[in-house]
């Protein structure tokens, strides 16, 4: 019994090895796909007021945001997530790095 499941396991491992070598089991490299249309889009111009800030050292984009108004949040935390995603494409709030500039939503109109 044991020499029927050693002989079953061997020609498996042979299987799986020549699928491997032929066929692969990683995506093939660009160079060697077929070449795909890119489409590019025009970007819209924001129409949300802005001002541009470097962050400091245990700044949010709340406490940004809330330290150039001088005021209260007056929006929505999802919404000011949203506008400051807007403004700066590519970029999450989450991620902001200190010493970097980044253009944030100004509510003080």
């Amino acid at each position: 019994m044991k020499r029927i499941f050693l002989f079953l396991f061997g020609l498996l491992t042979i299987y799986v090895i020549y699928i491997d070598l032929t066929a692969g089991t990683l995506p093939k490299e660009e160079s060697q796909a077929p070449e795909q249309a890119i489409a590019t889009m025009a970007v819209p111009e924001n129409t949300i007021a802005a001002f541009e800030a470097e962050v400091e050292p245990g700044e949010t984009l709340i406490s940004i945001v809330e330290g150039h108004i001088n005021k209260p949040l007056p929006v929505s935390i999802d919404e000011l997530i949203g506008d400051f995603k807007s403004l700066n494409p590519g970029q999450s709030p989450e991620k902001i790095q200190i010493g970097a500039s980044y253009q944030f939503p100004d509510y003080s109109k």
